[in-house]
C-alpha cells in the first residue's frame, strides 16, 4: 500500500513538474509573439486612422487575399477557435501551426484596411496552437485540454495583461460547466509569464482606476445594476446569436468565399467610410478611450459597433470580438449609466466586463476582468452586474463550438 501511494505521488508531481516546465517555455514564447503582434497592431491602427480615404477602399481586395492566403497555405486553419474547441473537446487531434502566422498576418490585414474586429481570438489561437504543438512534439498526450488551457491562458494574459481573467478564461470558455482544474497551476504561471513578457517588450496594458464607490445603502442602486445586468446580457446574448446567424445566412446566401468577402466587402467598406469616417473600423478602442476620459460618445455607438463587427467577421475576415465587446459594453453604459443613476463611468466599467461575459458564456472571468482593469472599489457591482448578465443570456456564445455540461 505504502509503495502504491509513493508512485502515485511521484506520478502526479511528475506530471504537474512538466506541465510547469512546458507553462514556461510557453508563458515566454507567447508572452513575445503577442508583444510583437500587439505593437504592430497599434501601429497599423494609427497609420489606418490617418489614411483611411485610402485603405478602406481596399477592404474588399484585402477581404479576397485573406481567404487566398488561407487557402494557399492551410485552408483548415480558416475554422479558428473552432480547433481550439475541438481539439480540447477530443473531436480532432491537431491544430496545425501554421495556423499561427496566417492568423497574425490577416488580422493586421483585416485592422489595416479598415475591418471592425478584435485581437484576443488571434491571441488565443496562438497561445493553444503552440502549447498544443509543443506537447506533441514532446509526445504528451496525457490530456490535450490541459495544454490547450495552458496556451489559452498565456496567450490571454500577455495580449491584455489581465492573467487572473485569462486563467478562468482559459478554464471556463471550453466546456461551460466543467473547468479543468489539473490546468491550474500551469495555466497560472503560463498567463503570469505571458502578461509580464508582453509588458516587459513594450506592450501596454489597459486600465482605468475607478474612485467612485457605489453606494449600496440605497435601493434604486442595487435595482440599477440588476436592470444593467439584464441590458448587458441581452446585448451579449443579440451579439452572439447575431454573429452566428448572420454566418450562417450569407453563407448560404453566398457559397463562393471569394465573392463573399469581395462583394459584401464593398459594402462594409462604403459604410464604414460614410459613417463618421472609420470611427467604428478596427478594435473600438476609440470608443473604449472616449468613455473614460470624457471623450464624446453617441448614443448609437454601441449598435453600430455591434453590427459592423458582426459584418466583419460573418464575412470572412479575421480577428476576434472581445475588444469590440469591452467597447460595446463600455459605449452603452455611458449612455444608459445616467437613466439609472449610476456613475457613466462606472456603468462604462460594468458594460465593458458584463457583456464580454455574457458574449462568451463566462462568469469567473469578466468579474476578474472588472477587478485587474478598473481596481476593487466596486468589485460588489461587478459580481451582480456579470452574474445576472450570465443568466440573462441563457448559454448562447460566440464560440459555436462551446459546449454546455449537462445537468451542471
Amino acid at each position: 500500500m505504502e509503495n502504491k501511494t509513493k508512485d502515485k505521488f511521484l506520478q502526479t508531481n511528475g506530471s504537474q513538474f512538466k506541465y510547469l516546465a512546458i507553462a514556461i517555455v510557453v508563458g515566454l514564447s507567447v508572452g513575445a509573439i503577442d508583444a510583437i503582434f500587439g505593437r504592430v497592431l497599434i501601429e497599423i491602427t494609427s497609420f489606418r486612422e490617418q489614411n483611411y480615404l485610402f485603405l478602406l477602399p481596399v477592404l474588399p481586395l484585402a477581404g479576397i487575399f485573406i481567404i487566398w492566403f488561407y487557402n494557399r497555405v492551410s485552408p483548415l486553419s480558416l475554422k479558428g477557435m473552432s480547433l481550439v474547441f475541438e481539439v480540447g473537446q477530443k473531436e480532432r487531434e491537431d491544430i496545425p501551426m501554421a495556423l499561427i502566422p496566417l492568423v497574425m498576418v490577416c488580422t493586421w490585414i483585416t485592422h489595416l484596411f479598415g475591418g471592425s474586429a478584435g485581437r484576443e481570438g488571434v491571441a488565443v489561437q496562438i497561445g493553444a496552437t503552440l502549447s498544443h504543438g509543443i506537447g506533441r512534439k514532446l509526445k504528451i498526450s496525457d490530456d490535450n485540454r490541459i495544454l490547450l488551457v495552458v496556451g489559452m491562458a498565456a496567450g490571454f494574459g500577455g495580449l491584455f495583461q489581465t492573467p487572473l481573467a485569462a486563467l478562468f478564461f482559459a478554464l471556463e470558455v471550453i466546456v461551460v460547466g466543467k473547468m479543468a482544474y489539473e490546468a491550474l497551476l500551469p495555466a497560472f504561471v503560463a498567463s503570469y509569464i505571458a502578461s509580464f513578457t508582453s509588458h516587459f517588450l513594450g506592450l501596454e496594458k489597459f486600465s482605468v482606476k475607478i474612485k467612485e464607490t457605489l453606494d449600496f445603502s440605497n435601493p434604486k442602486i442595487l435595482a440599477g445594476l440588476v436592470v444593467l445586468g439584464v441590458v448587458f446580457g441581452l446585448v451579449g446574448r443579440v451579439f452572439a446569436f447575431s454573429l452566428s446567424k448572420s454566418k450562417k445566412i450569407i453563407g448560404q446566401k453566398i457559397e463562393n468565399p471569394y465573392k463573399k468577402i469581395g462583394i459584401c466587402g464593398i459594402f462594409l467598406a462604403i459604410v464604414l467610410i460614410i459613417l463618421f469616417s472609420g470611427r467604428y473600423s478596427g478594435l473600438g478602442t476609440n470608443l473604449i478611450s472616449n468613455s473614460f476620459s470624457d471623450g464624446k460618445i453617441y448614443q448609437w455607438d454601441w449598435i453600430l459597433k455591434l453590427i459592423l463587427t458582426i459584418c466583419t467577421l460573418a464575412i470572412g475576415f479575421q480577428g476576434g470580438e472581445v475588444t469590440p465587446l469591452f467597447s460595446i459594453g463600455a459605449s452603452l453604459g455611458i449612455v444608459i449609466g445616467n437613466y439609472l443613476g449610476i456613475s457613466p463611468i462606472v456603468a462604462a466599467a460594468l458594460g465593458y466586463a458584463a457583456v464580454f461575459g455574457s458574449a462568451t458564456n463566462t462568469i469567473i472571468a469578466p468579474i476578474i476582468i472588472g477587478l485587474e482593469v478598473f481596481g476593487s472599489n466596486n468589485i460588489e457591482a461587478f459580481f451582480i452586474v456579470c452574474i445576472v448578465a450570465y443568466i440573462v443570456n441563457g448559454n448562447i456564445s460566440i464560440y459555436g463550438s462551446q459546449k454546455i455540461l449537462e445537468n451542471r
